[in-house]
């Protein structure tokens, strides 16, 4: 089939490799570079929090999450990074002042799901031998089976990978006005296709009447005196603070989730907030350096819950909030399994 997709992002991306797999010719539209400098999967720490977000969030996420851990290591695999993927566990901290805020934050988990009863409490002596660096801490509590893709090597390899494919053509800073049931209106004009996908994220936001923007801002520092091996969040009254840590010594710095679509560059106050809790987590911080900072704009529904929309030769899907690594391959092979796979008989 010839099949077009609408938004190469995360999703984009992660449909086109699922696509070839069956063998379909696929087409790629997008107003970003190939590179998804302005994606917001290129932004993003790439975490796979599925435990920790259960305390705001449904526990669908938690399933989904579930699922999309499962089908991560063959997606890299396929494209030939599966060292881009760890679950080796996270850890979750707090200040002595905070402990009781921690230990509610806890609670909540083990009462949401079964699998919660796993997370084990850690002293000072089991937090640094898990963690020698972070051994100043007298209190945290280890989430297994939590992990990570490293989310902007995800990005830069499936580009080369699609752009080299010889059934895909990718249209490179092509905007889309509207998607139809099999067609993409681009440029003014129309072009039919066998079957379309719609993940454009915010760019969908004309058909789209509920969905909107949820900026995130997040710090790069290297630490060459920080030696942190798995996520690693401070719990704070007012945020969750993250640090993922890169090859090189390298962390992605991340907390802030403001109700806005603003993307101007992170603000005074955000790297305030951040940059103190980070140097609370681990005093090496101190000497690192910040070599980026990014700001993205996540795309959110009403309800902030992940959204499949079937038509007659069209699939939208959007609303993937703040959860996309962690969400992105289950609701994918959902939405084929629900769409053009029904119709093909084939199973994800």
């Amino acid at each position: 089939m010839n099949i077009a997709i609408a938004g190469a992002g995360l999703v984009g991306r992660l449909l086109a490799l699922n696509l070839l797999q069956e063998g379909h010719r696929i087409a790629l539209y997008d107003a970003d570079s190939a590179y998804g400098e302005a994606a917001a999967g290129m932004t993003a720490a790439g975490m796979l929090a599925l435990f920790a977000e259960l305390e705001s969030a449904e526990s669908v996420i938690f399933d989904i999450g579930k699922r999309s851990i499962a089908l991560w290591p063959s997606l890299l695999e396929q494209l030939g990074i599966p060292d881009a993927y760890q679950q080796e566990g996270s850890i979750i901290t707090a200040h002595p002042q905070d402990y009781r805020e921690l230990d509610h934050f806890i609670a909540t988990l083990r009462a949401k799901v079964a699998e919660a009863s796993e997370i084990r409490m850690l002293d000072a002596a089991a937090i640094g031998a898990l963690e020698p660096d972070l051994s100043q801490h007298r209190k945290a509590f280890f989430i297994p089976h939590e992990g990570q893709v490293d989310a902007q090597r995800f990005m830069q390899r499936a580009a080369e990978y699609l752009l080299e494919h010889p059934l895909v053509t990718w249209h490179q800073r092509c905007g889309v006005e509207r998607v139809e049931e099999g067609s993409i209106i681009s440029g003014h004009k129309s072009r039919s296709y066998d079957w379309v996908f719609d993940s454009r994220g915010l760019g969908a936001n004309v058909q789209l009447d509920d969905l909107r923007g949820v900026r995130g801002e997040v710090l790069w520092v290297d630490a060459p005196e920080v030696r942190i091996s798995r996520p690693t969040r401070m719990l704070h009254p007012r945020y969750k603070l993250y640090i993922v840590p890169r090859p090189n010594h390298r962390y992605i710095i991340g907390a802030t989730e403001i109700e806005t679509e603003d993307k101007s560059p992170v603000s005074v106050r955000s790297s305030l907030e951040l940059l103190s809790a980070l140097y609370s987590m681990h005093t090496g911080f101190a000497e690192a350096r910040i070599v980026k900072s990014v700001t993205n704009c996540r795309p959110t529904l009403r309800d902030n819950l992940p959204r499949i929309e079937q038509y007659e030769k069209m699939t939208r899907i959007n609303g993937l909030y703040r959860h996309g690594y962690l969400m992105a391959p289950a609701v994918v092979e959902q939405a084929l399994n629900e769409g053009i796979y029904k119709m093909e008989g084939v199973t994800a």
